[in-house]
């Protein structure tokens, strides 16, 4: 897929003409990316006839004294540079402060402003987390939010406060002094205990040292997954520097698209405001405006409610029915039950309602019973999560009759199978692998690991990283899992060696101490910045495959109007130029952007059926409110 570095990365130069941020040059932070582009093509390297002039005079000391290497009366120098023009031609860094000093200060105040005061003065302050400042230019509250970003070769750091930074150390050893103080503020401010060594060992347990000590992780499960990977086949993906994207084709919707339901066979389905589009499969995406199904005059899911726009379609049945879930209401997930549409007909055949033991009760998400069930012609069971449950529902009457719509009373599922914990699960997303284990994500960051016997306890529960996850997916062979956050994906490998020296997943047993580190996927600050502060990362995925034996290529998440696009292969490979010099948990910054002219509603890849031999992956899929776009992989022509 190529690198993402940019001129961003490149080193820094004292030539750099001095911060003076203009109207116009706030203006040209606006993205101006094409389609397609990674970031190593959209920065300039060229130096100006200005910088040549200045560095011709610092060479013959006509215009600078000599920078100090040292200053005892600074304490923490370092200089700070101010990345201006965005992604324009313009696009540079400068120089902010040519030797400034930064120190780590405990504050209450909210944004980190100037209310804080030094850690001597918060006794009697209450709460108080850590803020880094920096002169008198940056102060920023530490945490994830920063997108802070190691350069270690370089004795430098980037990061995102209000704009885009760079702090450039006089050595490798202040540089180090920094990253560690760095990593105990933003654990201290994570999970609001100090950075010891046993807060450590009682935030993420004994069993996962590569969480609190990636250092002294057993990485070779890493390592041997690679070597899985290339060996099993057909299923590397070669890495081309020149490899591109393509845009085959872009049709606009109906209006108000909400939700996208990818088809493995002929169909796939666009669900927006007021109905549900059909759209034809191709090798090069999807297109054509097929049968339209409108939701007018249909009832809610059960206690009268009324009908909302669904949030949630499962295809099911060899994709001849669709379940759709409806919101409670806005600004709460929750549902109350679903509808049930024969896609044949185009008409919604039943609703169904969510009830145990005689009582109503609500799903947040569900899911098909496998990564392809909803290929199963007879399939009639499937999974519901809430914040404290995880079961299969059952859409077979118990009493052998089929309940329609017009039927007085809406029929009840069947819970078959499944718990409902006391409490403290804070489920929120989860995700089937190929035999129909399950994965779950929940508010906490904890990731955990269900097996297709049991969904009474876990078998693996991976220790956050103190955010929230989102949104979950997992390989058909249950060996990798992605996490979204706001701020990152997480990629987390499953595979370990039990006591008879078998290979296993954490699915299918206990994981013991012999755990990997994890992998982290993230936007540059750059990039971060662009895509803007109230933009997250949503909806991370692996690209779709149904068949033992084939490997995912791809991964793709939605930030703002940016879709990201992740190599596999490349992001495990341990010696891959990203990870290099890193501090803590690996790092991947390279990925290529789709940027879009308004917001994602959803990226997915179609089915891997649909790859051909130009294109060794299977188009992307890109939806947005108005439009829907498919993009094809391939070589540069």
């Amino acid at each position: 897929m190529g690198t993402s570095q940019s001129r961003e990365d490149v080193e820094l130069s004292d030539s750099e003409s001095e911060a003076t941020r203009t109207d116009s040059e706030e203006e040209s932070e606006n993205y101006q990316d094409a389609d397609g582009q990674s970031s190593a093509e959209r920065m300039p390297k060229e130096e100006s006839a200005f910088d040549e002039v200045e560095e011709k005079l610092r060479a013959l000391k006509l215009k600078y004294a000599t920078p100090p290497t040292q200053n005892s009366n600074v304490k923490n120098p370092v200089k700070l540079y101010l990345h201006i023009g965005g992604n324009t031609p313009k696009a540079k860094w400068v120089i902010s402060e040519k030797l400034t000093s930064y120190d780590f200060v405990k504050s209450c105040s909210a944004d980190g402003g100037e209310s804080g005061t030094d850690e001597d003065e918060e006794a009697d302050a209450g709460e108080a987390w850590w803020v880094l400042k920096v002169g008198s230019k940056v102060r920023a509250r530490v945490g994830v939010e920063m997108q802070l970003k190691y350069l270690g070769e370089q004795s430098r750091v980037d990061f995102v406060a209000g704009g885009v930074w760079a702090m450039k150390f006089l050595n490798s050893e202040h540089y180090t002094i920094f990253v560690q103080k760095f990593q105990d503020c933003l654990f201290e401010n994570t999970y609001g205990c100090e950075a010891t060594e046993e807060n450590r060992v009682k935030v993420y347990g004994k069993d996962f040292i590569g969480w609190a000590n990636p250092d002294a992780a057993d990485d070779s499960m890493w390592e041997d997954a690679e070597d899985a990977f290339l060996q099993s086949p057909g299923s590397a993906t070669p890495i081309r520097p020149s490899q591109d994207l393509r845009e085959e084709f872009e049709e606009d919707g109906n209006g108000g698209i909400q939700s996208l339901a990818l088809g493995a066979l002929d169909n796939s389905f666009l669900v927006s405001d007021s109905g549900i589009q059909v759209v034809k499969n191709f090798s090069h995406g999807i297109q054509g405006k097929g049968a339209f199904v409108n939701f007018d005059n249909r009832r809610g899911c059960g206690s009268g409610s009324v009908y909302s726009t669904p949030k949630k379609a499962l295809l099911m049945r060899a994709e001849t029915n669709m379940l759709l879930m409806s919101p409670m209401d806005e600004g709460k997930p929750h549902s109350r039950g679903l509808h049930q549409l024969d896609i044949e007909s185009g008409k919604i055949v039943s609703e169904w309602r969510f009830e145990k033991d005689g009582t109503d009760i609500t799903m947040r998400d569900i899911t098909n019973d496998s990564k392809g069930a909803q290929l199963d012609p007879s399939g009639s069971t499937f999974l519901g999560l809430d914040d404290n449950r995880l079961c299969r529902w059952d859409m077979r009457d118990r009493k052998g009759l089929v309940q329609k719509l017009a039927d007085s009373s809406t029929p009840v599922l069947n819970w078959t199978q499944g718990h409902q914990f006391s409490r403290g699960t804070n489920f929120q997303c989860f995700a089937t692998t190929g035999d129909g284990s399950i994965v779950v994500g929940s508010r906490d960051g904890k990731i955990r690991l269900y097996s297709i016997n049991s969904m009474r306890q876990a078998k693996t529960a991976f220790p956050g990283l103190g955010s929230s996850i989102t949104h979950v997916d997992v390989t058909f062979d249950g060996k990798w899992i992605l996490g979204t956050t706001d701020t990152y994906l997480i990629l987390i490998c499953t595979i370990f060696i039990d006591k008879d020296g078998k290979s296993k997943t954490g699915f299918n047993g206990r994981m013991g101490n012999r755990i990997a580190a994890p992998r982290l996927l993230k936007l540059t600050p750059l990039d971060s910045h662009l895509a803007g502060a109230s933009n997250a990362f949503r909806g991370g995925q692996f690209s779709w495959v149904t068949e033992n034996g084939k490997q995912e290529r791809h991964l793709v998440a939605t930030v703002g109007k940016f879709s990201v696009i992740w190599n596999f292969q490349q992001v495990k490979n341990g010696t891959h130029v990203c990870y290099r010099h890193q501090q803590g948990l690996k790092s991947c910054y390279c990925y290529k952007i789709v940027p879009k002219e308004e917001s994602i509603v959803e990226s997915r890849f179609m089915h891997d059926k649909f790859a051909v031999t130009e294109s060794p992956e299977a188009p992307l899929v890109i939806a947005t409110p108005l439009k829907v776009s498919s993009f094809s992989i391939s070589s540069k022509r």
